[in-house]
């Protein structure tokens, strides 16, 4: 069983991007062939304060914000359903991300969202439907290391665009939310069930709580090696890397042998060329001068 946490990005009553997110939960528990549970919450019942980390440091995080922490570590993928601001990330999304990524005591920021898979849909009243959005928002999951899911969905013309009973009234648009439901579900099966194997192979599985541990040993090691290995790491991406890049360096190296040859030439005619002719200094002057013959 998949637990997936729903929510859109507005507090208005009667958001589009909310009766999108009740339609992609009812997806979740119904049309799709991976049985799952979909929690749908509405951000207005979390109320928090704008980001401001002298606030953080005098109050701590939010209650709220807390409780939707734990909503995320206990569910096994997101549907993030947002609105489109000016072409961007709504203000309740962005402050959502600032104040749920910042850290426990005991762990990196952003931890809550890593590996997390998250499908992405938008709504708009207009032609669009919000797609402008969906890139940024993309961006913005990423970065908070959870894992978007290929392909969004996007809901133009959204006045119009649901039925009596919350879903989709378009059959085409209701496929697409069922398809992005599917690669969401694919996704969470497809992470449980390897950790399923590691932890059934008897390797450890990181936690939240020692991967800074993990992080501080990779540092260690990559810093006892580096010295040893740098020639042959730089050889090992030239290699890998595209055939344009490999050229450039296959130039590169191309250009210091050329100024080496350059640079020999230069010496062996400055060995065979004969020396000018000192200038007489103004001690050789005087030396020559009747005062310095007398003395």
């Amino acid at each position: 069983m998949q637990d997936i946490l729903v929510f859109a990005g507005s507090a208005r009553t009667n958001a589009f991007s909310k009766k999108l997110a009740k339609s992609a939960a009812i997806s979740i528990r119904r049309r799709t062939p991976i049985r799952a549970r979909a929690t749908l919450i509405d951000l207005a019942d979390f109320d928090a304060p704008l980001f401001n980390a002298d606030l953080e440091f005098l109050q701590g995080v939010p209650e709220s914000m807390q409780a939707i922490k734990a909503m995320v570590r206990s569910h096994d993928g997101l549907l993030i359903v947002t609105p489109e601001y000016n072409g961007f990330i709504p203000p309740l999304l962005v402050n959502l991300f600032s104040w749920t990524s910042r850290p426990e005591p005991h762990e990196p920021p952003g931890l809550v969202f890593q590996g997390k898979p998250v499908a992405l849909a938008a709504s708009s009243p207009g032609r669009l439907g919000g797609i402008r959005v969906i890139p940024r928002l993309r961006d913005a999951a990423s970065e908070l290391g959870m894992i978007p899911v290929p392909g969004f969905v996007t809901i133009p013309n959204a006045e119009t665009a649901f039925a009596a009973d919350g879903t989709l009234a378009d059959e085409t648009m209701a496929h697409d939310m069922e398809a992005l439901v599917n690669r969401l579900l694919t996704l969470c099966v497809k992470i449980k069930e390897k950790r399923g194997k590691r932890i059934s192979g008897g390797e450890p599985v990181p936690n939240q709580n020692d991967k800074t541990d993990q992080n501080d040993k990779t540092d260690q090691n990559d810093k006892a090696g580096q010295t040893g290995k740098q020639a042959a790491s730089r050889v090992g991406c030239a290699r890998k890397t595209r055939p344009d890049r490999i050229i450039t360096a296959i130039e590169a190296v191309t250009a210091v042998k050329s100024n080496r040859a350059k640079q020999a030439n230069q010496i062996k005619q400055a060995e065979t060329t004969p020396l000018r002719t000192a200038v007489p200094s103004s001690c050789d002057r005087w030396r020559q001068s009747s005062c310095g013959q007398d003395w």
